[in-house]
């Protein structure tokens, strides 16, 4: 295989892959609520990014939420290589890790609630793997939109990280800064799990409770 070995070590902009000038093809609506995949979205909603481990798993995390979420897709986040491809992000040299994103309407759906499915749905304290998968794009993220989202996510992982403590489970290592650019990932991944009912899903959670988030406005 082209990409055989992978690194657990984030490659600077110098050194990662060049990528693309040209997005990748990709489906144009949601599998499951056929809303579309792809901004414009109707106004009022707010968009928020994700990464939890396999894209597969942690995206229909989401969209079991419910209407206060109205489309969720996944890509490619956090570092430098253009309009990447699954196979180069799976090769640790572009810096991205598997991200979902999550468009929501904040009269329905908090962004605690979003935070508080976030942390429950995976183990943030693994680093550069999530379970048996190893390398950087299963690293554990959260990129924010605006100071309120920031601000947020800071203190989510502050109360969490005092919740996971009590139960002698380690730090948090989750890389949270504001969000770059979001890289749709190929048709046959999205909503992949909804597609292939008995695919492959490594999330685990650890069984804590995060003590935020847990009211949805009406």
């Amino acid at each position: 295989m082209l990409f055989s070995r992978k690194s657990i070590e984030i490659p600077s902009a110098a050194d990662a892959l060049p990528g693309r000038a040209s997005p990748l093809p990709t489906a144009k609506t949601h599998f499951v609520n056929g809303h579309v995949l792809k901004a414009p979205y109707p106004e009022g909603l707010e968009t928020a990014i994700f990464g939890l481990g396999c894209f597969w798993g942690a995206e229909r995390k989401f969209w079991e939420l419910g209407d206060g979420v109205y489309v969720t897709a996944v890509g490619y986040a956090g570092g430098s290589t253009p309009n990447p491809t699954y196979e180069e992000t799976c090769s640790g040299r572009t810096g991205h890790t598997e991200v979902v994103l999550v468009v929501f309407d904040p009269k329905k759906m908090t962004y605690d609630a979003l935070l508080k499915t976030f942390w429950e749905s995976h183990n943030p304290t693994q680093g550069m793997r999530q379970g048996g998968d190893i390398g950087t794009q299963y690293r554990s993220a959260i990129y924010t939109y605006g100071d309120a989202q920031m601000k947020s996510a800071l203190a989510s992982k502050a109360a969490y990280n005092k919740a996971l403590a009590a139960k002698g489970i380690g730090a948090i290592t989750t890389e949270i800064k504001p969000a770059g650019e979001f890289y749709f990932a190929e048709d046959y991944h999205q909503q992949y799990l909804a597609k292939n009912p008995a695919g492959y899903c490594g999330l685990g959670g650890t069984g804590v409770s995060c003590p935020i988030g847990a009211g949805v406005t009406a």
